[in-house]
């Protein structure tokens, strides 16, 4: 509704047969149509297999309490939660947002958790830089080939911090390493990884230094 302007016709035949009622006074489905989203953001951090649902399946019995089923595409890499890198999900969401909702568009979130090892003073994450490197390729062939309005893109994140889904300080996501530990214990000592000073001269190239 915020970005076309409108209810969907599923949506409103739905309401039709169950005799629901949206309250509107005289105007409202103008001003809905007038005043929509200026853009988009959404987060992508890589591509689902899903299984077929069983439908003596009860709601919720799925991952994550869902009703479906991951498994693993064996044509792309994982890490030791299972999720995939596939940077050609984020060249077609990018793809599919557009088509649907013709906006400007903002890659809010984007990123790879791993189980980092400190070493020799610093963190050596190559398996990060070209996470990184694949998706801004990605992202660049969606604008020059595809045509479609990014205005930016955000890595996520920065630093080390327990994991939103797993509860997990393991899992990092960051370009700088914290020195703690999944019980909350040790130094909380900040130190740049390799990613961070690719990122850093990729940012200050505009993209273009990828290398």
């Amino acid at each position: 509704v915020q970005m076309l302007g409108r209810y969907p016709n599923y949506k409103l035949a739905q309401y039709e047969r169950e005799g629901i009622v949206i309250p509107a006074q005289e105007g409202d489905m103008d001003i809905l149509a007038k005043y929509t989203c200026d853009f988009l953001s959404f987060s992508c951090y890589g591509s689902h297999v899903v299984t077929y649902h069983d439908e003596n399946e009860k709601p919720g019995e799925g991952n994550g309490g869902t009703q479906m089923h991951m498994v693993r595409n064996p044509y792309l890499k994982t890490n030791a939660w299972g999720w995939a890198t596939d940077p050609q999900c984020l060249r077609i969401t990018l793809n599919t947002f557009y088509d649907r909702y013709h906006c400007d568009l903002w890659c809010v979130e984007n990123g790879i958790g791993w189980n980092d090892k400190f070493e020799d003073g610093t963190v050596h994450d190559d398996y990060r830089i070209d996470y990184m490197r694949a998706n801004i390729k990605s992202m660049r062939d969606a604008v020059e080939f595809d045509g479609i309005p990014l205005m930016g893109y955000l890595y996520w994140g920065c630093v080390d911090m327990v994991s939103n889904g797993e509860g997990e300080m393991a899992k990092r996501y960051g370009q700088i390493y914290v020195d703690a530990d999944n019980l909350g214990k040790g130094t909380f000592t900040r130190t740049v990884k390799d990613s961070y000073h690719w990122y850093q001269k990729c940012i200050a190239s505009n993209g273009e230094d990828l290398d």
